[in-house]
C-alpha cells in the first residue's frame, strides 16, 4: 500500500507541474507503466557473473589460438582427415590397427596426399577441436549472461551475440580447412576470425565494467598518451599482418618437410622468404620502444592498484617475450615449438593494447 500511495503522490505532483502531459485513457496507462518499470541498471551480481564467464571464454579462445598454432607448426592439420569426426569416429584411434584395412585407399580417393596414420598428429588435432568445442560452449554461456544488459547497455548483448554467431562461422571455417587440404588462405582466414572474436570479447567484457573503470584517475598521463596508444595498436595490426604473410611463405616448406620429408634445413629457410620478413624483423624494434614508452608513463602516473597499471606491466612482459621468441625463430632455424608461442604473444599483445585503450577511454568518461 505504501508503494501504491507513493505512486499516486508522484502522479499528482507531475499532474500539477506538467498537466498537459497527463492524459486519461491509453496515455495515462502507459505513463503508469513507465513509472512502475524499474530503472535500466545492471545488478552487481549480474555484472560480476558476466565478467567471470567472459574472461573464461576469452582464455578458452586464446587456448584455441595456441592449439591452432601448435597444429599448424607440427603439421598435424590433417591428423584428422575428416570433420567433425576423426577417421569416421567420435573418439579417434590410437593405433593403425583400429582403422579399416583399406583406409589408405579411402582417403587417397578423397584427394589426400598423405594417408599415413600418425597417432600424435591425430590426437594433436583432436585436442585442438575439443578446446574449440569448449570455447563454443563458453561463448554460448557468455551470450546467456549478457541478456541482463539488453536494457542497461544493449551494446554488450549485441557484441556477445556477434561473438556467438562468429564462433559458428569459425567452426564452419575449420571444416573448410580440412576440406581444402590445408589451403594457406583458408588457414589464415581461420586465424583472423579467431582474432576478431577475441577483440569483440574484450570489447564486450570491458564495456560491461565501464562504470567501475570510470573511477580510474588518468589525469597525470600526458595528453599525447592516447595518440601514441592508438598508433601502437595500429602498428601491432600491421606487424600481425606481415607475420601472416611470412607464415604463408613458410607453409609450403613446412608441408614438404613434415609430409614428404623434403623441406631442407630449417636454418636456411629465410633465404627464400620475401622482403617483408626483414621489414617485420626491423619493425619489431620500433614496436618495442613505443610500447615501453607507454608502460613507463603508466608506471609513473597511474595508481598501483589500477587495472591500467597491472595490464601495463603485462604489456611490457608480453612485448619482450614476443621479441625473444622472434629472435629465436630467426637465429635458431625456426624451431616448431617456438612458432605457436610467438603467434600467441602477438595476439595477447594486441588484446592487451586494445584493453588499455578502452580503459583509458572509459576513465576519461567517454562512452
Amino acid at each position: 500500500m505504501t508503494a501504491f500511495w507513493a505512486l499516486l503522490k508522484q502522479l499528482a505532483i507531475q499532474a500539477l507541474m506538467q498537466p498537459c502531459k497527463i492524459r486519461v485513457g491509453n496515455g495515462m496507462l502507459w505513463h503508469i507503466i513507465a513509472l512502475l518499470e524499474p530503472a535500466a541498471m545492471i545488478e552487481p551480481i549480474f555484472s560480476t557473473q558476466f565478467r567471470r564467464i567472459g574472461v573464461m571464454t576469452l582464455v578458452a579462445v586464446y587456448l584455441v589460438i595456441l592449439a591452432g598454432g601448435i597444429v599448424r607448426a607440427s603439421g598435424a592439420g590433417m591428423g584428422c582427415p575428416d570433420w567433425p569426426k576423426c577417421f569416421g569416429q567420435i573418439i579417434p584411434p590410437t593405433s593403425e590397427s583400429q582403422l579399416p584395412p583399406d583406409y589408405h585407399a579411402i582417403y587417397a580417393g578423397r584427394g589426400y596426399a598423405d594417408t599415413r596414420f600418425n597417432a600424435v598428429k591425430t590426437w594433436t588435432e583432436y585436442v585442438n577441436r575439443l578446446i574449440g568445442a569448449t570455447a563454443g560452449i563458453l561463448v554460448f554461456l557468455t551470450l546467456l549472461s549478457s541478456r541482463h544488459y539488453r536494457k542497461s547497455d544493449p551494446a554488450v548483448f549485441n557484441l556477445s551475440l556477434a561473438v556467438f554467431l562468429l564462433i559458428g562461422f569459425q567452426a564452419w571455417l575449420g571444416a573448410r580447412v580440412v576440406a581444402n587440404h590445408l589451403n594457406p588462405w583458408v588457414i589464415t582466414a581461420h586465424m583472423l576470425m579467431a582474432f576478431t572474436i577475441v577483440i569483440l570479447l574484450i570489447y564486450a567484457i570491458t564495456r560491461s565494467q565501464r562504470d567501475s573503470l570510470a573511477g580510474i584517475d588518468v589525469r597525470r598521463l600526458p595528453p599525447r598518451f592516447k595518440t601514441v596508444l592508438q598508433v601502437v595498436v595500429g602498428m601491432s595490426l600491421l606487424q600481425i599482418a606481415m607475420g601472416t604473410q611470412i607464415r604463408q611463405a613458410m607453409d609450403p616448406l613446412i608441408f614438404q618437410q613434415l609430409v614428404h620429408g623434403d623441406g631442407g634445413d630449417r636454418s636456411v629457410w629465410r633465404e627464400s622468404f620475401p622482403i617483408i620478413f626483414y621489414i617485420h624483423r626491423s619493425f619489431s624494434s620500433i614496436i618495442l620502444f613505443t610500447n615501453l614508452w607507454l608502460v613507463w608513463k603508466i608506471y609513473n602516473n597511474i595508481d598501483r592498484n589500477s587495472p591500467l597499471f597491472r595490464f601495463g606491466l603485462a604489456l611490457a612482459a608480453l612485448v619482450v617475450t614476443a621479441i625473444l621468441t622472434g629472435v629465436s625463430l630467426d637465429r635458431l632455424g625456426f624451431p616448431a615449438v617456438v612458432q605457436p608461442v610467438h603467434l600467441l604473444m602477438a595476439n595477447l599483445i594486441f588484446g592487451t593494447q586494445f584493453f588499455l585503450l578502452l580503459v583509458y577511454r572509459y576513465a576519461l568518461g567517454n562512452s
